[in-house]
């Protein structure tokens, strides 16, 4: 019984799938297709066969692999989501935000053509990650950003030669940092960060590779590890081409090396939260590039450092250090540019110049447990930028205000509000605070979505949003509730990710402990209620590669995704009727082909058993021309089958045909064995019965004179009848079977005639 039978024979009840159901045909009839389909892709597939097994071992070693993933054993071919190839080779592997679960096989390795790797913000991938690793010779990028692996980065990284952007970034790797990735001379993006990495920074030595080795590399991320040590004095150098070095939260000591102010393209230096000491390299102001510079809590000694000629700086933090005691330096009235300026506890004393507070671009000054004393004056040309004002526990005993200045003051624990009232506002440590931004949806009215929903901004409809958090590690803007910049950010998205307008959704901005500006980012669908698969993928891929670039002022980020919720079979809304209708007509044709291959099958069945009929009389004959079981031999005779004959005569062509006549036509023909023959092949109304052509055949093998060509085989096959000749080069066929009187043995062969 077929698959087919089987399901239109069992009855119908509650819970069983009816013959008139679209689930039961598709349950059926499609799969039957889709096997049929299925067996020309293994047969006629285009992906290398090493890297089909290479992927079909992953799909097995992992779970919640796409949906596409095994519906065909040809991924390029047929090509399975995140799987790109090129001359039949898989060069491209992305699948970011899959929910990908299970371990990374070393069989990776096997695609040897792998240029793009890109299983980011997968993280319940875990284990170590595979040595073989390093056997993608032609590797560019590797993103892994957003895992759970852990154990040791793989020295065999370093042989990854062509590798340009490297993200191993937010896992639980354990170990030192590899000194083989010095020898990646093309490195742009090195990103370590946010892992449990020990051990010193590794330079090179005696012939040993080491991170000062990488002079093309514009990015060191190494933040938020347990890094142990000093920052060698060799690890930078003139010719490094470094916009980022974040080194923040780890367990570094020493000295900050002088070689450090060599290094003339670096925009963000991040080395606070370690236990640094000594003096600042009197350099640093050679670093005219840098926009944030953030030395804070650590054990920096001596003066404060001159920043004079740092005329880019926007965001300054030198907090909780041990410097000596200063008046404010010149620089505070300097450098225009300043967005923030931080230092608390750096045991600052005296007034702080009224220019500072009409920089163009102010928005913080926090000044919070030094020694300021006398009164602060702010001046009549207060920045529209500024936001908070904070001298919290320094010695001020009084305050000029200004009317047009209605945004944050913070002076308690300065003498000033020992007299005032206690409801005075600036005495206050609970300011009123303006809400952070948040994209407006008061165009959607009072509409709630399921908690496992969200509301989209432009449509006003309940969906799915592809969302995570951005993490801004050296922003230059401090104002949490600035529309415009989120806006601005807003609009960036929706185009660089190619999302309609209005698709982005920005919430929830705030400052971490980490000096992190931490925006909550929501982007929806532009149709339905779900991102399909390849919208994921290409949006995840932008984001942990950093191809999408926000704003300047938000500076460098990182982008932790969550989950998405891929819906399941069950899960799915139900089909709408007009599907529903759709699937049925599709089942219906599908039904007649069926039947139309049945029937088809069934003449094909009836021609077979005719053709067995007609071959009875030959069934004691073996194809070695041999007797099985007391039949005539064939006397050196053979049997060939139809295929064989057609190949050798290049399916009978005109340019091999030597002759024709009332019987049929002569083809000359080239033997696999390599002999050359001659075919007459019967044509309809003289062919006979299979007896008649077996008595001609037996005769015909045992005729045997110097002067008549011999029989060398014949073909009663597909309804063909044909006998095999030796090919004689000279006289005709007619000529060479002279000798032989019979009619009926010849067959008419006094018509056969050579064109």
């Amino acid at each position: 019984m077929t698959p087919f039978e089987a399901t239109h024979r069992r009855p119908a009840s509650k819970g069983v799938l009816t013959p008139s159901s679209p689930r039961c045909c598709m349950g059926t009839g499609l799969l039957l297709l889709l096997v049929f389909v299925a067996g020309l892709r293994v047969s006629h597939g285009t992906t290398d066969p090493t890297d089909a097994a290479a992927l079909r071992s992953l799909m097995d070693a992992w779970k919640n692999t796409p949906p596409s993933w095994g519906q065909s054993d040809d991924p390029c071919g047929t090509p399975w989501e995140g799987v790109r190839c090129r001359n039949s080779r898989v060069t491209v592997m992305t699948l970011s935000t899959m929910g990908l679960k299970g371990t990374l096989s070393g069989d990776i390795a096997q695609l040897s053509e792998l240029e793009s790797l890109d299983l980011s913000y997968n993280n319940e991938l875990r284990g170590q990650l595979t040595e073989n690793i390093g056997n993608l010779k032609k590797l560019t990028t590797l993103s892994l950003a957003g895992c759970s692996f852990s154990g040791k980065i793989p020295d065999e990284i370093g042989d990854l030669e062509k590798l340009s952007f490297l993200a191993l970034n937010s896992n639980k790797f354990t170990g030192t940092i590899p000194a083989s990735l010095g020898t990646l001379s093309k490195l742009y993006w090195l990103d370590v960060a946010d892992n449990q990495l020990t051990g010193p920074i590794p330079i090179s030595n005696n012939g040993a590779p080491g991170l000062d080795q990488l002079l093309n590399t514009k990015h060191f991320h190494f933040n938020k590890n347990q890094l142990l040590g000093p920052i060698p004095e060799q690890l930078f150098s003139s010719n490094m081409t470094l916009i980022h070095i974040l080194f923040h939260g780890n367990q570094l000591t020493g000295e900050i090396p002088a070689s450090i102010g060599l290094v003339k393209s670096l925009q963000v230096l991040r080395l606070d939260r370690n236990f640094l000491k000594g003096s600042v390299p009197s350099n640093i102001n050679s670093l005219t590039n840098i926009n944030e510079l953030n030395l804070a809590n650590n054990q920096l000694s001596g003066p404060m450092p001159n920043l004079t000629g740092m005329n880019s700086l926007n965001h300054v933090d030198l907090s909780n250090n041990k410097f000596d005691s200063s008046e404010s330096p010149a620089w505070f009235s300097q450098i225009e540019s300043l967005t923030a300026l931080v230092i608390q506890s750096g045991r600052l004393y005296g007034q702080v110049p009224e220019k500072l507070f009409s920089f163009p671009q102010i928005q913080e000054v926090i000044l919070d447990d030094n020694k300021f004393n006398g009164t602060l004056a702010m001046g009549n040309s207060i920045s529209q930028q500024l936001q908070i004002v904070s001298f919290k526990n320094n010695a001020l005993d009084s305050v000029t205000l200004q009317p047009r200045y209605n945004m944050t003051l913070i002076l308690a624990g300065n003498p000033v509000c020992n007299n005032q009232p206690s409801d005075t506002t600036y005495c206050s440590l609970q300011q009123k605070q303006s809400l952070p931004y948040s994209t407006s949806l008061a165009n959607c009215g009072p509409k709630q979505c399921p908690p496992d929903q969200s509301l989209s901004p432009s449509k006003c409809n309940c969906a799915y949003p592809y969302e995570g958090v951005m993490f801004f590690v050296g922003p230059r803007i401090r104002d949490v509730t600035d529309s415009t910049l989120f806006q601005e950010m807003e609009r960036t998205m929706s185009i660089k990710l190619g999302l309609e307008p209005g698709s982005v959704f920005l919430e929830n901005p705030f400052f971490s402990g980490d000096s992190y500006l931490q925006l909550q980012v929501k982007l929806f669908p532009s149709d339905g209620r779900y991102f399909n698969r390849s919208e994921i993928l290409r949006i995840g891929f932008d984001l942990s590669n950093q191809i999408y670039r926000p704003p300047e002022s938000f500076g460098p980020y990182n982008f932790i995704a969550s989950p998405y919720p891929f819906p399941d079979v069950e899960g799915r809304p139900s089909m709408s009727p007009g599907l529903i209708t759709g699937i049925s007509v599709g089942c219906a044709l599908l039904v007649l082909g069926l039947v139309g291959a049945g029937v088809y099958a069934l003449r094909q069945k009836k021609r077979a058993q005719r053709a067995m009929e007609l071959s009875k009389p030959f069934a004691s004959w073996t194809r070695s021309g041999e007797d099985s079981g007391g039949a005539p031999q064939l006397k050196g005779a053979r049997w060939f089958s139809f295929d064989e004959l057609k190949k050798s005569t290049d399916n009978f062509s005109e340019t091999n045909q030597i002759g024709s006549g009332g019987y049929g036509k002569v083809s000359r023909g080239l033997l696999s064995s390599g002999q050359l023959v001659a075919i007459k092949r019967a044509q309809e109304g003289s062919k006979q019965g299979a007896l008649e052509f077996k008595t001609e055949v037996e005769l015909l093998s045992r005729v045997h004179h110097k002067n008549l060509v011999t029989l060398v085989g014949f073909c009663f096959e597909q309804e063909e009848q044909m006998l095999v000749y030796e090919f004689m080069p000279n006289g005709t066929l007619r000529e060479s079977l002279s000798g032989l009187s019979r009619s009926g043995v010849l067959h008419d062969t006094t018509a056969d005639r050579e064109e």
